[in-house]
């Protein structure tokens, strides 16, 4: 086997389909596009979400809803979560520098802790958000909760 007798795999090069270079190609005269009608011409292009005409579906459906623009998005954590890191990496205070290095949050996430499972070490949280009954676990169990 040399370079001069190389050749790519069987059936993994197609031919170029040569459209528009004459009767005897097959694919002459209309160049594949059909007889008269908007799409036979030369610049047509549809845009996108019509439907030939007819009243489209964005158009026929209801507006409903309301995104409101002063929404505060929190990323919600557990307090079994806390709970977890701190055993694993033997930690007295959590914030937003441990949980963004521990992968629970993005650099810009909001943080909310929430009061889901149980807390039995003490534990400093420094956060964005508490829930009541999160702030009354974290407190119950000797620790203390400070917003950020």
């Amino acid at each position: 086997m040399d370079l001069s007798n190389l050749k790519p795999a069987e059936g993994s090069v197609k031919k170029r389909k040569r459209i528009a270079r004459g009767i005897g190609s097959g694919k002459g005269r209309t160049a594949t596009r059909g007889l008269k009608g908007q799409k036979s011409r030369s610049g047509y292009s549809r845009r996108f979400g019509f439907e030939g005409g007819q009243m489209p579906i964005h158009r026929r459906l209801p507006k409903f809803g309301f995104r409101n623009i002063n929404r505060v998005e929190y990323k919600a954590i557990n307090i079994d979560i806390l709970e977890r890191l701190a055993e694993e990496k033997s930690l007295t205070v959590i914030d937003i520098d441990t949980l963004r290095n521990a992968g629970f949050i993005q650099k810009s996430d909001l943080v909310k802790i929430l009061a889901n499972g149980e807390l039995t070490k003490k534990i400093d949280v420094k956060a964005h958000a508490f829930s009541k009954t999160a702030v009354e676990a974290i407190e119950k169990a000797g620790g203390s909760v400070e917003k950020i």
